[in-house]
């Protein structure tokens, strides 16, 4: 005969194991949640584990399309190495957006250079002009209203490709400035074999044609990518120096793109003509 207090054991045997497996139900859902979340926000750059991808890194939008590549992950954030920034210069986001496309207001034959003051350290970038006319009245137009002043890159790929993302004024990757510019500059002779060079700084898109806004990545090793991508910029050497130091910090999913571990906030974008 079973006693009261057997019964009441075999109750809270049978109770816990109801939790566990409601537990195991949950753990299960929340994997195959956030796995199919991060298949779709692969927003604006390169894709999940190597890729090549087409609407990837550069995406101002979200999609992500994988690639064949092998790849060594990156440090795991247990193990990432310490942050090599300053802490961000106080201010806000500016969130101000437009319906069209700024007027052309730059001299298309001067020669213009783009300084993002970061927390790592300045990164100058001389703007091909004649090349990409309308990215650079872009950029010089949304850096004359503040529009980068205080945002995150937001994106660091270390995977397949090599590029840190930044200019979404939501650090999210789905941010812009309301408009989109045409795709410009897409046969530079620096685009050999599908592959943006180290020290190229170019748009990101949806994926789809002339769908730019405000959203670019900047190449610190050479990357296999299709021309899809409007390439507006060169690095300088100093800012290279930069840029590969964010790099070495990693990213925080240890999977090769996320979040940088660096703390990469731009304090201050001007474009000036020289």
């Amino acid at each position: 005969m079973v006693t009261q207090e057997q019964r009441r054991r075999q109750l809270a045997r049978e109770k816990f194991l109801r939790q566990q497996q409601r537990r195991t139900s949950a753990r299960r859902k929340a994997r195959m949640r956030n796995a199919a979340i991060a298949s779709v926000l692969g927003v604006i750059l390169i894709g999940s584990v190597a890729l090549y991808t087409t609407g990837v890194v550069l995406k101002d939008d979200d999609d992500k399309t994988n690639a064949s590549a092998e790849v060594t992950p990156s440090a795991s954030a247990s193990s990432k190495a310490p942050d090599p920034c300053d802490k961000p210069a106080e201010g806000e986001v500016k969130t101000q957006t437009w319906k069209k496309e700024p007027a052309m207001t730059i001299d298309k034959s001067a020669k213009y250079t783009m300084t993002l003051a970061t927390t790592c350290g300045d990164i100058d970038i001389a703007l091909k002009t004649s090349a990409a006319p309308h990215t650079v009245n872009s950029f010089n137009f949304l850096a004359g209203k503040g529009f980068f002043d205080h945002t995150p890159c937001h994106r660091l790929t270390t995977n397949g490709i090599y590029v840190l993302q930044c200019g979404d004024p939501t650090g999210q990757g789905n941010g812009g400035p309301g408009y989109n510019i045409p795709d410009e500059n897409l046969k530079d002779k620096s685009l050999k074999d599908n592959t943006y060079p180290a020290g190229t700084v170019a748009m990101a898109n949806t994926g789809q044609a002339n769908s730019g806004g405000s959203q670019f990545f900047l190449v610190y090793q050479d990357s296999p990518l299709p021309p899809s991508y409007t390439p507006f910029g060169t690095i300088s050497d100093e800012g290279m120096t930069v840029l590969k130091k964010i790099a070495a910090a990693g990213e925080s999913t240890g999977a090769g793109d996320g979040a940088p571990n660096a703390t990469v906030v731009i304090d201050k974008a001007t474009v000036t003509k020289s």
